[in-house]
Formats: C-alpha cells, sequence, structure tokens
C-alpha cells in the first residue's frame, strides 16, 4: 500500500507520468498530443482530448477495426456503439463542445428511425434509448421519444417472467431464458437508466419504478456481500481461479458502477431507492480502489493482478464513477480523488498514435488477454464519460 500511495501523490503533484508495466508500446505520448494545454490537469484540454477520440471514432463506424468483429459490432442499435452513442452525450453536455458532436446523435437518430434494438425485451437493445432520451431533449423531439416508449410500455403490459439463473441452452447462449431479465450484471447499464429518463421526461413513475424493482432483484442475486462486487451472472458462483479466488470480471462490475453513476441523479432525492443505491455506490468505490493497481488500471480479474494486462474498459468506467461520485458528494475527496486521478492518467496512456484507444478487453463474458491494439466502441464510449467527469472534478479545483 506504501508504494501505491506514493506513485498517486506523485500523480496528483505532476511529478511523473506512470507507463503500463507490461509493454513500453502503451507509454506512447499520443495523448499529450492529441490536445492542447495539459490532459492530466486542465478541464479543457481533457474536453479536447475527448473531442480527438470521439472524431477518431465517429470515422470508424464499420467496426472494421475492431479485432473481434461480430455481426453486431457495424449495427448502430447494438450494444458495442451503442455505448459510444452514450459517452457522446455526456461530451455534447460538456462546455466548449463543437456542434458536430450533438449533431452526430441526432444525425444518428435519424439514420435509425430513432428504433431500439430488435429485441424488445433484451437490456444490451436498451442501451442506445440511453442517446435517443437525450436527442428528445435536445432538438430531436417527440419523434425520438416515440420508439423507446411504445418499447418499454410493451415490458410494462407483459412483463417478463423468468428465473435469473444463468443457463445456457444446446441452442446457444443467444437461446438463454433468463436473458428477457436482467440476468448478467452488464444490463444494470444498459436498461435502467434509460427506463428512470423516459420517467424523467414523461412524468409516469412507472418506468423508474419497474427499472429499480429489477435492479434490486438483479442486485440480491449477483452481489457477493463479502467481497462488494458483482459476479457476471451465476454459472460464476462456484469459479475459482487456480489460487482459489473468486472470478470478478473488470468491465462487468465496471457496467454496475457506471450504471449506478448514471441512475442516482434519475432518482427521487431522499427517495428510499436513492438512499439505498448511493450506499451500494459508496460500498463499492471503497472496495475498488483498494484493487486498483499501481499503474492506474484495474486487472481484467479484480482479484488477479498479478501479470495483468492494462485494461481501459473496466478503468474507464470506475474512473468515470469515481468523478463523478465526488463531484455528486458522495465520495471523499481525500480517500477517492487520487484513485481518479490515477484512472485517467492510466487511460490518456492508453491513447494509441493513430489517436484511437488500445488496451480494450475485446467482446467477451469473463477476464481475458488484452493487446494494446485491442479497442472497441464501448471503451471509447466509456474513455469520454471518464474524460468529461475528470474535466468537471477539475473545474471544481
Amino acid at each position: 500500500m506504501r508504494s501505491r500511495t506514493i506513485i498517486r501523490h506523485a500523480v496528483l503533484a505532476g511529478l511523473m507520468v506512470l507507463a503500463p508495466a507490461c509493454a513500453s508500446t502503451a507509454a506512447t505520448p499520443a495523448a499529450e498530443a492529441a490536445a492542447p494545454g495539459d490532459v492530466l490537469r486542465e478541464p479543457a484540454a481533457m474536453r479536447a482530448l475527448a473531442v480527438r477520440m470521439a472524431d477518431w471514432q465517429l470515422q470508424r463506424l464499420d467496426g472494421s477495426h475492431v479485432a473481434r468483429a461480430s455481426r453486431e459490432t457495424g449495427d448502430p442499435r447494438a450494444w458495442e456503439q451503442a455505448v459510444f452513442w452514450v459517452g457522446l452525450t455526456h461530451l455534447a453536455d460538456a462546455p466548449g463542445t463543437p456542434p458536430r458532436i450533438p449533431q452526430a446523435i441526432l444525425d444518428l437518430g435519424q439514420r435509425t428511425d430513432w428504433q431500439p434494438g430488435r429485441l424488445p425485451y433484451f437490456a444490451d437493445d436498451h442501451v442506445i434509448t440511453q442517446a435517443y432520451l437525450w436527442a428528445a431533449e435536445n432538438g430531436a423531439g417527440a419523434k425520438a421519444l416515440g420508439p423507446t416508449k411504445a418499447t418499454f410500455d410493451r415490458i410494462l403490459a407483459d412483463p417478463p417472467k423468468s428465473t435469473l439463473a444463468f443457463v445456457v441452452p444446446p441452442e446457444g447462449y443467444g437461446a438463454t431464458e433468463c436473458l428477457v431479465r436482467w440476468c448478467w450484471c452488464d444490463a444494470l447499464f444498459m436498461a435502467p437508466p434509460a427506463l428512470a429518463e423516459l420517467s424523467e421526461q414523461t412524468g409516469d413513475p412507472r418506468y423508474r419504478d419497474f427499472a429499480t424493482s429489477e435492479f434490486w432483484a438483479t442486485t440480491d442475486f449477483l452481489y457477493d456481500p463479502v467481497e462488494h462486487l458483482y459476479y457476471r451472472d451465476s454459472r460464476f458462483f462456484d469459479r475459482r481461479d487456480e489460487q482459489g479466488r473468486k472470478q470478478f470480471w473488470s468491465r462487468g462490475n465496471g457496467w454496475v458502477f457506471a450504471g449506478m453513476a448514471r441512475m442516482i441523479p434519475l432518482l427521487p432525492e431522499g427517495s428510499a431507492d436513492r438512499v439505498r443505491m448511493e450506499a451500494l455506490f459508496q460500498e463499492m468505490a471503497a472496495k475498488l480502489v483498494t484493487l486498483q493497481k499501481d499503474d492506474g488500471y484495474w486487472a481484467p480479474s479484480l482479484l488477479a493482478p498479478e501479470g495483468s494486462p492494462p485494461e481501459a474498459s473496466g478503468t474507464a468506467f470506475y474512473t468515470y464513477g469515481l468523478a463523478w461520485g465526488i463531484k455528486a458528494g458522495l465520495l471523499d475527496p481525500a480517500t477517492y480523488r487520487p484513485s481518479a486521478e490515477l484512472g485517467w492518467a492510466a487511460l490518456t496512456r492508453a491513447v494509441q498514435p493513430d489517436g484511437g484507444l488500445g488496451w480494450v478487453q475485446q467482446v467477451s463474458d469473463r477476464p481475458e488477454q488484452v493487446a494494446a491494439t485491442d479497442t472497441q466502441y464501448y471503451g471509447v464510449g466509456g474513455f469520454i464519460m471518464a474524460a468529461t467527469a475528470m474535466a468537471d472534478l477539475h473545474e471544481g479545483g
């Protein structure tokens, strides 16, 4: 712990820029070259870097640059790209953002006719609606709201009925019965903030009530009260590594932590759900800062840091959540800001020479190896969320 504390204070003092331990190719100065000013300290420089990253990704929407592309990679309504569009909404709301960023979101909605993904009960096909709902409040109007509302009205009229146990049948992963509910922890980023935002815009609390009810059902099932972390799904309850440690996937827990940061502001102040979720967020934050590696990244398997590569997607979501939580007054700056600063420094070092984001674990449901050249839309979305939240934090001093 002492060495980690020294390194964190060095980052805060601006005395050094840490390099990932496993490969010199990750210690690229591209991040500093990508934006004017100091991307570790100056809010304008952080936002400028986020804009450049967004522009880089907007030029690559066909998915050909992704190492492990799926049939969904090039689909803007599917979750891989949709998380990038959610990240763009954060940037669109930031001061000084060029008009082309919000316009890109509006143009996306026009191209997709504001339609959610193809499966009405599948949380991954709901995440794009978070961008549509932003657009409805920022120039697109009611047409951007209609298909989203129709999808969620269908769910409320006929709520899904399934156990939360994750059992993959012989027909394959996609036929897993529980996918109509939030039986994997990623879903807590994908769907609940959209439902809560729909309640904000329509004044109808039923969407938010459904979201919180299902959120707590998933949490009661997947959250480990000893480790203060989420299992990805029930298949991992009894899984252990070669040292007997439980397997908690970094990005999976990042989905939950970032999802709560997006969800909490949409819950009524002082409500039982908000008080409970704020307490859960704080409990997770307290655990997460103990798991951050000295290089600023979180390991793909959170309890197995030794020999692990840099991993940018989980790190982005944790950095975003910590920065947001400090700014929102939920996390003590003295305790949590060093961790947020260390995470942001690590993320800037993950920027590759071409301006894209590297060290992003590819599509999976468990910890895996990562390469410097691995990138993905959701990683870029998380990076943009982290950059804008860190800029907001630094703006406050």
